[in-house]
């Protein structure tokens, strides 16, 4: 079985930074597209920025040059590196991947807990 583990929410003030970890682990086979979800209270959940297993990013318009996705295949984990935050950016952000576990033949979509990032002064 695998699981995503987040970690690094917490409370900032405008303008400042956070960084999320999301690590993956179980009997890994392989990944494929890990992202970022975000879901504020009373709103949908959104995907805020896909990286795929050849390090290629997306985001949505609202992160764009404040927001940066990365990962290291060889730990699985990917990272969540958000500048400049505002008060909207308030939200639970919860990881996603694609994986694949070893001995399987298909990629399933795995969820972590999710991580609470509160941005007010």
């Amino acid at each position: 079985q695998v699981q995503l583990v987040e970690s690094g929410g917490g409370l900032v003030q405008p303008g400042g930074a956070l960084r999320l970890s999301c690590a993956a682990s179980g009997r890994i086979g392989s990944i494929n597209n890990m992202a970022w979800y975000r879901q504020a209270p009373g709103k949908e959940r959104e995907s805020v920025a896909t990286i795929t297993s050849l390090g290629n990013t997306n985001y949505i318009d609202s992160v764009k040059g404040r927001f940066t996705i990365s990962r290291d295949n060889a730990k699985n984990t990917a990272y969540l590196q958000m500048n400049s935050l505002k008060p909207e950016d308030t939200a639970v952000y919860y990881c996603n991947a694609e994986v694949r576990a070893r001995f399987a033949d298909t990629y399933l979509e795995v969820w972590g807990q999710g991580t609470l990032v509160t941005v007010s002064s």
